[in-house]
């Protein structure tokens, strides 16, 4: 999983490609403005409506041009908060616009106002964009009732169909906004819930195994003290069986947290061999149903249960051969424990736990049932998958 630092890093890339595109995209309504101005009628001039469609022209040019500048603070140093000034600049291309459609009737301001008023959505918050799309609403709704000119029917008509068109414009790019916001929201979700898992798996790898060290570590104090040599380093034995399980379960973890852990089938396969090398005592493994891929979450619970029993027959039931089972169904995962008694007397204390085995199954949505049968001891585990 990346570090925090990782998803800073990815955020930051994330805000310089859409500062770029930003930038593109108002630099191509600058062109588009200009050159269609420049091949239309009326064109520009120096008097009359020709200076008018010059100047205001040239206004949306530097209004568009000082929002390119606000675009690339992402990219240039600084912290400099260009929200409101942007959003003045949106509220003074939306007028000049306006303007420059009443005296041209050109397309390219009628593009340059939706342009203002869906950047208006998309950037800035429902308190700024809202007085933006009332003052685009307000302007051409003058002019459609005859309180500006043109005050032709058919001027009048194109301007309620522009103030239709324009409040269907703002709430696509609101709705774009809001989908984006949700996407960040799940993403940041996501993110607190990969380290919420990342800490209690932490948490339960150190737990079991620091604390187990401790008690026999403890334990071995007490008898060296009272000179049992012999018991003292039993007890130490122990405790360094249980720092070597300790450090293989952080591995393990560790891995299934990277998503780079090998199969299920051939993580339970090496566990059966391990366990074959160790004792000596038979430990098949049966696989049933289609074999797949499963969540990571899912098959690091699976893999700790079955390390767990295994684990606990070598402590409770020393030479009693082992059956593992897994059985791939649909919607589920299955495994199955189980192992006869053994004639042997067994190691007193616990491991991992079955409590512990319980718990982590129901966390992830799972059942774990664990007991004496008649046959001997079984645990079966069962996961949605």
């Amino acid at each position: 999983m990346p570090s925090r630092d990782g998803y800073v890093q990815a955020g930051r890339e994330s805000s310089r490609r859409n500062a770029i595109a930003g930038v593109f995209l108002r630099l191509a309504v600058i062109a588009l403005l200009v050159g269609g101005q420049a091949t239309g009628h009326p064109g520009f001039g120096l008097n009359g409506d020709r200076l008018a469609i010059s100047a205001l022209t040239a206004a949306i040019a530097v209004t568009l041009s000082l929002m390119v500048v606000i675009r690339l603070r992402p990219i240039l140093p600084g912290r400099w908060n260009g929200g409101p000034a942007e959003a003045v600049l949106v509220g003074l291309t939306i007028v000049a616009a306006i303007a420059l459609d009443m005296v041209s009737d050109s397309s390219p301001a009628v593009a340059v106002l939706m342009f203002a008023v869906g950047a208006a959505a998309v950037r800035h918050p429902l308190r700024w964009s809202l007085p933006l799309l009332l003052l685009a609403l307000t302007g051409l709704g003058s002019s459609a009732i005859g309180l500006l000119p043109p005050v032709s029917p058919e001027a009048r008509q194109r301007d309620l169909g522009l103030c239709v068109s324009i409040c269907v414009v703002f709430a696509v790019a609101y709705a774009v906004k809001q989908r984006r916001a949700a996407a960040a929201a799940q993403e940041g979700e996501a993110v607190l819930a990969e380290r919420a898992r990342i800490a209690r798996e932490i948490h339960d790898i150190l737990a079991h195994s620091l604390s187990a060290q401790i008690v026999h570590l403890e334990g071995a104090r007490l008898l060296l003290r009272a000179d049992r040599s012999t018991e003292a380093l039993d007890r130490v034995e122990r405790a360094r069986e249980l720092a070597k399980n300790g450090l293989e379960e952080a591995r393990r973890a560790v891995a299934a947290l990277r998503d780079d852990t090998p199969p299920l089938p051939s993580a339970l396969d090496a566990l059966a061999e391990e366990f074959r090398q160790a004792t000596g005592t038979e430990c098949t493994l049966d696989i049933l149903g289609p074999r797949r891929r499963l969540p990571p979450e899912i098959e690091l619970a699976v893999i700790r249960t079955a390390q767990e029993a295994v684990t606990n027959v070598r402590r409770h039931a020393p030479g009693s051969p082992v059956a593992l089972r897994l059985d791939f169904r649909d919607g589920a995962c299955e495994l199955e424990v189980v192992n006869p008694p053994s004639d042997q007397p067994g190691t007193p204390g616990g491991g991992y736990g079955l409590v512990g085995m319980r718990e982590r199954a129901e966390l992830l949505g799972g059942a774990l049932e664990a007991g004496e049968t008649e046959d001997g001891f079984r645990v079966r585990l069962r996961m949605p998958a």
